[in-house]
């Protein structure tokens, strides 16, 4: 990024993070004259019990609430709809987004649809969307996406089949709260995939295109901590400094990439949940191996250096063998985690699918900022060799 240019930052008016910063939530709530919140969040975080966490507290402050636990594994339009009737039918002051990726970007979806006309895809990408609803309380409980520090938040639509990015003002949250407790819950493959996808969102901020100074600080943070903790966390559930370590540097990553935008990965990405519903972490970290393969040359300084800081090269290294041993360790760190290729999964795409799906990649506008730029038949390539 050149010295005269301007990089653009936006985030929530209160962050807070540590053990127990959930349980603040009532101060909060109180400090920005709000008592009256609406809880997006699932069905399996109420049988947890986190959802009573937060709760609890509310209670205890006299607040009232009430839950909309009607929220899916990569959130539909219809979801978005369903909720927003929720959010109609009461008396609300604000929105609290309780859980993962999922109910976060849901909560926002809600929040500016019920200020703003149409449907949600009216305002897909690269609309900016300004107009903004009611306070959004984020309070992540898997540490990946970083959903509630970015200004951006993704919707399936079940009639396109597509999967799109929604970004602007009203996309980012007022508050985040970051409480590590909840994700020692996590299952280990839902571990994996959220820090994998953390990395990723690390990684693509750095060599994006639109990088800057401000954000190459938090994906530097973010990277070298994931490849410390990850393997722990995987392998040992109730690790606290593991399980620390990953919910920072997940919103780390969460800031650097809102800021600096992914980049192929994620724009490859997203047609792979919309299609076959795939996790979205998983199918970042089934990419991330060959699309860094393929674009390291077009910026082998930056790519070293993410080998370097995760402790992968050497500093005598070249920043070849720098660039090698990166995509030599993401395989090494998917083969630890038992990341599956879509194949392995039993999902089949012919060519027909791989174009459409190379066209909605494109479309997304994210591999624009990747540092190679790709066709729509390059990208064709990749889902081949990913199957």
């Amino acid at each position: 990024m050149s010295v005269d240019s301007i990089g653009r930052v936006q985030s929530p008016r209160i962050i807070r993070i540590g053990g127990g910063a959930a349980l603040e939530v009532a101060e909060v709530l109180t400090q920005l004259g709000l008592s009256r919140p609406l809880i997006v969040t699932d069905s399996n975080l109420i049988a947890l019990g986190h959802v009573t966490t937060v709760t609890d507290v509310l209670d205890h402050a006299g607040m009232r609430w009430q839950t909309f636990d009607e929220v899916v594994e990569d959130p539909t339009d219809l979801c978005v709809d369903a909720g927003l009737a929720a959010f109609r039918a009461g008396d609300f002051d604000c929105i609290i987004g309780l859980g993962g990726g999922s109910p976060i970007d849901t909560a926002k979806a809600i929040s500016f649809m019920s200020v703003n006309k149409g449907h949600v895809r009216d305002y897909k990408a690269p609309a900016q969307i300004d107009r903004c609803g009611p306070p959004v309380i984020a309070i992540p409980t898997t540490g990946g996406t970083g959903s509630e520090l970015t200004r951006w938040c993704v919707i399936t639509d079940t009639k396109l089949t597509e999967k799109y990015n929604l970004s602007g003002l009203a996309c980012v949250a007022t508050v985040a709260l970051i409480d590590w407790t909840f994700t020692v819950t996590k299952p280990a493959r839902i571990t994996a995939d959220t820090a994998v996808d953390s990395l990723t969102h690390a990684i693509e901020a750095y060599v994006s295109r639109r990088a800057f100074a401000y954000t190459d600080g938090f994906a530097l943070a973010a990277m070298p901590a994931i490849a410390t903790h990850v393997r722990i966390a995987f392998h040992t559930p109730d690790n606290a400094e593991a399980r620390a370590a990953l919910m920072l540097a997940a919103s780390q990553a969460g800031m650097a990439f809102s800021n600096a935008s992914v980049a192929l990965v994620h724009g490859m990405s997203r047609p792979i949940g919309a299609h076959f519903h795939v996790a979205h972490g998983l199918s970042n970290a089934m990419l991330l191996p060959a699309v860094t393969a393929f674009s390291t040359a077009a910026a082998q300084g930056r790519y070293a250096t993410c080998a370097r800081v995760m402790g992968w090269a050497e500093e005598g290294d070249t920043d070849v063998t720098a660039c090698e041993k990166l995509v030599d360790g993401l395989i090494a760190l998917n083969a630890d985690l038992h990341v599956p290729s879509p194949s392995a999964l039993g999902h089949v795409a012919d060519d027909d699918m791989l174009r459409l799906m190379a066209g909605q990649a494109l479309a997304s506008g994210s591999p624009q900022n990747n540092p190679r730029v790709p066709t729509a038949e390059e990208i064709v390539g990749l889902y081949h060799k990913l199957w």
